[in-house]
């Protein structure tokens, strides 16, 4: 079967992933989710498409147990690497967020700078991995997701907003192109990876709008969906969701 562009992108990639912009705000995100937590050292925490594990680490670091999933190995095992040297013991396993291995185990999940939702190539596999992550947690538990924000496009232009963001050696968008009826965009990624060997990938992500995020996830059993703009490292539920904000920040419970 042939690999789909989010495979292909993160086969060897760790290195240059932890050098990327989008990365950097892990020490502030982690601060708003203590605060959702209530800094409850007791509690469970699923970190799906946890990537090279910064968010799963930075937690581990103050106190929390956290399980870090991914679908790719090459992050997973930068995470392993990166965990160890800290003394930190995390579980780090490979799966498919459309397949997890958990029921009701978990208080809480996080699924955080697009980690598996929405970059799936249909709207039902991304389903899948809403209620994938639903099945996961305990019931009250919580749902901490970002996603693409569908607001967005209709009045900037995401190449332009890529380009803006891009920092010298990273990942670099081009003829982006978005799609009204599917609310997907569609881009060639291209990529330098760990080897240096240069990938053009063809990629496309889907832009959800807040009523969409919503019905999705109370048709899951979730009875509260609150939904905010996602800024890089400074959550807040201050922060009233824009045609300005990239990114959509959703809590669910």
């Amino acid at each position: 079967m042939q690999k789909q562009w989010y495979e292909l992108l993160f086969e060897n990639y760790a290195e240059k992933y932890d050098s990327e912009v989008f990365v950097k705000g892990t020490l502030g995100e982690c601060d708003f989710l203590e605060r959702e937590f209530e800094y409850d050292k007791q509690i469970r925490i699923l970190d799906i498409g946890c990537g090279t594990g910064r968010h799963s680490i930075e937690l581990s670091r103050r106190g929390y147990d956290v399980t870090g999933i991914d679908l790719s190995l090459n992050l997973l095992q930068k995470a392993k690497e990166k965990s160890l040297e800290e003394g930190l013991h995390i579980d780090f396993l490979q799966a498919d967020a459309r397949n997890l291995p958990f029921v009701k185990e978990f208080d809480a999940a996080i699924m955080l700078c697009e980690g598996g939702f929405p970059l799936m190539e249909t709207d039902e596999m991304n389903f899948q991995i809403l209620e994938q992550a639903t099945k996961a947690i305990k019931p009250g538990g919580k749902l901490i997701f970002t996603t693409l924000n569908g607001l967005f496009p209709l009045y900037h232009s995401v190449e332009a907003f890529c380009a803006a963001s891009a920092g010298e050696g990273t990942a670099t968008y081009r003829s982006n192109s978005f799609d009204l009826m599917t609310f997907r965009d569609h881009n060639i990624t291209e990529i330098e990876d760990d080897d240096g060997q240069k990938m053009s990938l063809d990629c496309n992500e889907r832009y959800y709008v807040p009523s969409e995020i919503t019905w999705l996830l109370k048709s899951l059993g979730f009875t509260k969906v609150e939904i905010f703009g996602a800024k890089l490292g400074a959550f807040s539920r201050e922060d009233k969701l824009t045609t300005e904000d990239f990114e959509m920040l959703v809590i669910a419970s």
